[in-house]
């Protein structure tokens, strides 16, 4: 230790004995060719209520207002972004990396289904494969220059939601629910891994909040009634969207044709998406 040392490790570039131990962070390097501004995870405690949905419709939004946009399909075992984006070829590799598959719109998109030879073909892997596929996606992949990159994530709070907030610079979460009382419960396991991982949550999208009634327009909740305002204010969450169980949607996914979708249920949320710090 120097004699003039003033006890203030984290100012000095001296290598002493004395010095505390910094933490090794677990982030990955992007590829070299990537220049990645936000990163955006779409999360869910449960399978089936829309996040692949949610997250093909955030990206389609905001690369509606300019921004280059991308999605990381980090569902492995149950990839779906390419099939609503109705994107067939394969995604290209080289000695430099891989190259991810462009949509009508522009949107760029690796999925491990753009690598399989047939869509249909289980992923039986275990989950230290499927992290480090993941991880791949995100360091082999050349994504050049994206001003947001959302990721699709599979469900629960398992290998690959870790995986992703200790590999990943995430600066926010969107959690995607279903209007189920039950549901409480599981927002709330998502909330406190985020919390867990110091990753802001950005808001709430409650999907198939409600069927509007084609003739009067009048709103029919036919799981029941809403409870995402008082789960949101219980955990302190401002901003939520709720998106309708609308025939059309489906149709617009089966078709291969999101980027065609109408309406702004999401404009909260992407609003607040512009608005987060990296």
């Amino acid at each position: 230790m120097s004699e003039s040392c003033n006890k203030s490790c984290g100012t000095c570039s001296e290598d002493c004995a004395e010095r505390e131990p910094q933490p090794k962070s677990l982030l990955e390097k992007p590829h070299e060719c990537s220049d990645i501004k936000k990163v955006i995870a779409v999360v869910s405690g449960k399978g089936g209520v829309g996040k692949s949905l949610v997250t093909s419709m955030l990206a389609v939004s905001m690369n509606r207002r300019g921004y280059q946009t991308a999605i990381l399909d980090a569902d492995v075992t149950g990839p779906s972004v390419p099939k609503e984006f109705g994107i067939r070829e394969k995604a290209y590799a080289d000695e430099l990396g891989i190259m991810p598959v462009k949509t009508k719109t522009g949107i760029d998109i690796m999925s491990l289904n753009l690598i399989l030879e047939n869509d249909t073909d289980p992923v039986i892997w275990r989950g230290p494969i499927i992290s480090g596929m993941v991880k791949q996606f995100w360091t082999d992949v050349m994504w050049g220059d994206m001003d947001y990159m959302f990721i699709d994530m599979p469900p629960g709070t398992g290998d690959v939601p870790l995986t992703v907030f200790q590999s990943l610079p995430v600066d926010g979460i969107i959690i995607v629910t279903s209007p189920q009382e039950l549901v409480s419960m599981i927002v709330s396991k998502a909330v406190r891994m985020a919390e867990m991982m110091n990753v802001p949550v950005i808001g709430i999208v409650e999907n198939m909040s409600y069927l509007e009634c084609p003739d009067c327009h009048s709103r029919i909740e036919i799981f029941g009634d809403s409870h995402i305002e008082k789960t949101a204010e219980k955990h302190q969450i401002k901003t939520i969207a709720k998106l309708p169980l609308n025939p059309a949607l489906a149709e617009l996914c089966d078709k291969g044709m999101i980027e065609l979708f109408e309406g702004d249920y999401l404009k909260d949320i992407i609003d607040k998406i512009e608005k987060t710090e990296s």
